[in-house]
């Protein structure tokens, strides 16, 4: 107890069961029955109860999804079916999406909550994969930093790009530097790859306004809530909500609401209902604002949903609510949901597998301490990790690998871009020492202290004149960045379109919108859906760590022929009772010279040597050619033995004691895990040996362990020894007796 007490997944915070204060994930005793009577007036069809309230009794979110988010026209249709029926519907890969589509858009929030909470978190993947919008996921990046430095955003967001985000989100920790984060970020994701869109997240009057000026291609901070008085304290309504919405659109912008369990309870006024229940209800004002789609499954209420029994499972029937109402998923993980590794993983993961719209609403392209939206899920440190994750399951999280080579070159590209736009706009001066710094740093941390002003001024000189996108896309163009201005003009056209204003809308790397209508999910079951094509595998297999056979024997030849074995003649039985024959391994000294723990093959046999002879016997070496199996070379080399007594010696390290008279496996003494082995291991192992020889009882040897992944670090290169191995078999070939000489 003492040492799991120390593990970090006791830093959370884990809560009882407590609908009173909406500590609940998937049902509360609170929860309304599902129920929807609809009227036929002169002006049309008129709900008049919604979920066991009547009109009379509505608050602001009944009234608004009675008005604007119920489909009327098959709600009786699909309020009629039973909750299974439903269910087993969004899983059926024979009914179709629009068939889904169609029913769920009739149904009220305490319908669509029940029907989602029947099904497991692996039948919830499974809709996932049929029901989202897009049929091509894609990936969302937080760039910020804690001194709202504009150089380094820049240099992050050109990084996250070149790794392969296609929307990029700022916020920042002084409200007034926005303006300046804003065009950084603008300038930065454009640089190396066109079209990735980018938004600063703010309060939301100055990110309208910022977004109307151009400096911002999309916004998904208009937070909603599924309680009246959620709304109230905010100051705001869904008809305020709606009107934003509308701003939004009009100017070509592209829109989501940021919703997420736990918000209410985190506020006090959950009204004794689930989380799941309170989502659902957001999901369906999402659906009734007009908005293109939503952020959840994951945000600021995060570490409260994770906290109760079957939140992980709540959290993952947010984003399936959002696919099963038809908008955009931005599936969240983009708040820290564990300080343990294992559970911040398996909450990313099933999203990974199913598929989203964005895996992440905000993967941490930056350090944890920078990310001033709060700490992500997965941060830059944990890049390799996910990169790892799409090769393992061979599924796109949307992400690839990049060299070092080309993230330097796109974080220059970038540094340098803004630091010519701000000198020229009359922002702010920033010397080429600091461009350098900010190539080559991974945070803020990492950057020398500057003028604690220039980003304030520069923010204040933005606003005051009131610079445009095309203030921006004309100083590009003086300062020689024609690249960078032109995918900026082409995406400012874009938004004049308004094809971007579809549902699950993105850019891709040739400027093509994908989205609901040009790109939609065909998944019908196994075959069929969204598949990686074989650039696309290959950039997924591709990943920096990856190693050829070649790669991984390369430092061989740096030992090459350090000792000489020499063919003495055919092995014959020995008589000395003295005698311990050392097999060899058929690549011994031959292609193999170093073994896995980083001895050469030539100390490996000396200390085996030494071990023998300290003990008084006799080491002779024999070549066993036929075969690669340890256990069996170690049983010819002891059936050649004066004693009886054999050792077996792989070349990459691999070593036992067998007996004569013993079945191949059954060997006296046994070091199977090379990596870890030392000289003085080696040397004892000889020894005992010896004493098996002599009729004496060995000494035993304790490697002391490990708690390293031995196998993961060390199986690659040993199957690449091996492969050495095989090569050098000659199989049907008897041993030979060998000496050894040293150089």
């Amino acid at each position: 107890m003492r040492v799991l007490d120390a593990k970090p997944v006791n830093l959370d915070g884990f809560s009882v069961i407590n609908p009173e204060l909406g500590l609940v994930a998937m049902r509360s005793p609170h929860d309304p029955e599902p129920s929807l009577v609809i009227r036929d007036t002169p002006d049309g069809k008129q709900v008049v109860e919604l979920d066991g309230k009547p009109a009379a009794d509505f608050d602001v979110i009944d009234e608004f999804i009675a008005l604007y988010g119920l489909d009327l026209e098959c709600a009786q249709e699909a309020m009629a079916l039973d909750d299974a029926t439903l269910a087993r519907m969004a899983v059926d890969v024979n009914v179709p999406r629009a068939e889904v589509v169609r029913l769920i858009g009739g149904t009220t929030p305490a319908k669509l909550a029940r029907v989602v909470a029947l099904l497991t978190p692996v039948e919830m993947q499974m809709a996932m994969s049929r029901l989202r919008a897009r049929k091509t996921p894609s990936n969302q990046a937080h760039v910020t930093n804690q001194l709202d430095d504009p150089l380094l955003i820049a240099a992050d967001a050109a990084s996250a790009v070149a790794y392969g985000f296609r929307e990029v989100e700022t916020t920042v920790p002084v409200l007034g530097d926005a303006p300046s984060n804003a065009v950084a970020l603008l300038i930065g994701s454009q640089v190396g790859v066109p079209g990735a869109m980018a938004q600063c997240s703010i309060e939301e009057a100055m990110e309208l306004r910022l977004g109307l000026r151009g400096l911002t291609s999309y916004a998904e901070t208009i937070s909603i809530y599924g309680t009246e008085q959620v709304f109230i304290d905010g100051d705001d309504t869904p008809f305020s909500k709606a009107i934003l919405t509308s701003a939004y659109a009009s100017r070509g912008l592209k829109m989501r609401v940021t919703s997420g369990g736990g918000a209410e309870v985190l506020m006090g006024a959950a009204e004794q209902c689930s989380i799941l229940y309170l989502e659902s209800r957001c999901v369906s004002l999402a659906r009734a604002l007009g908005s293109q789609g939503v952020q959840n499954g994951g945000i600021d209420g995060v570490g409260v949903v994770a906290s109760v029994p079957e939140g992980m499972k709540e959290l993952l029937a947010e984003n399936l609510m959002v696919m099963m109402r038809d908008l955009e998923s931005c599936a969240g993980n983009d708040n820290l949901i564990s300080e343990s590794d294992i559970r911040r993983s398996a909450h990313t993961l099933p999203v990974l597998l199913a598929g989203a719209d964005f895996v992440f609403s905000g993967f941490g392209s930056i350090p944890r301490y920078d990310n001033a939206f709060a700490l992500s899920n997965f941060n830059s440190d944990d890049m390799d990790d996910f990169l790892v994750l799409q090769r393992d399951w061979g599924v796109d999280g949307g992400l690839r690998t990049i060299t070092a080579e080309h993230q330097a070159m796109v974080r220059r590209r970038a540094a340098t871009a803004v630091q010519a736009v701000y000198r020229d706009l009359g922002l702010a001066d920033f010397g080429d020492d600091r461009v350098d710094a900010a190539v080559v740093a991974n945070g803020s941390r990492d950057l020398p202290p500057g003028d604690p002003k220039a980003v304030a001024e520069a923010a204040t000189a933005i606003e005051a004149k009131q610079l445009t996108v095309f203030d921006v896309i004309a100083s590009l163009k003086r300062t020689g960045f024609d690249e960078e201005a032109d995918a900026i003009m082409r995406l400012t056209r874009e938004r004049l379109r308004g094809d971007q204003l579809q549902t699950s809308a993105i850019f891709d790397e040739n400027m093509q919108v994908l989205s609901k209508l040009t790109d939609p999910n065909d998944y019908a079951g196994p075959g069929s859906g969204y598949a990686l094509t074989a650039g696309r595998r290959a950039e997924i297999d591709g990943i920096r760590q990856e190693r050829t056979t070649a790669e991984l024997t390369a430092d061989q030849a740096e030992h090459r022929e350090h000792i000489v074995l020499t063919d003495v003649e055919p092995a014959r039985q020995g008589s000395d009772p003295r005698e311990v024959c050392i097999g060899l391994s058929p690549a011994f000294g031959r292609t193999v010279w170093l073994s896995l723990s980083g001895l050469t093959v030539g100390e490996v046999l000396r200390q085996l040597s030494a071990g023998l002879e300290e003990e008084g016997c006799l080491p002779r070496l024999v070549r066993v050619r036929s075969t690669i199996d340890v256990g069996l070379i170690g049983l010819t080399a002891a059936r050649l033995s004066g004693s009886g007594i054999g050792i077996g010696l792989q070349g990459k390290g691999t070593a036992l004691i067998h007996r004569r008279d013993l079945a191949p496996l059954a060997n006296l003494e046994l070091f199977s895990v090379a990596p870890l082995l030392t000289a003085k291991n080696y040397r004892e192992l000889g020894k005992n040996a010896a004493r098996h020889a002599k009729g004496m009882a060995p000494v035993p040897i304790l490697t002391g362990g490990t708690d390293e992944s031995i196998s993961a670090r060390y199986h690659a290169r040993a199957v690449a020894l091996v492969a050495l191995e095989r090569d050098c078999c000659e199989p049907g070939q008897a041993p030979m007796t060998v000496e050894v000489t040293r150089r």
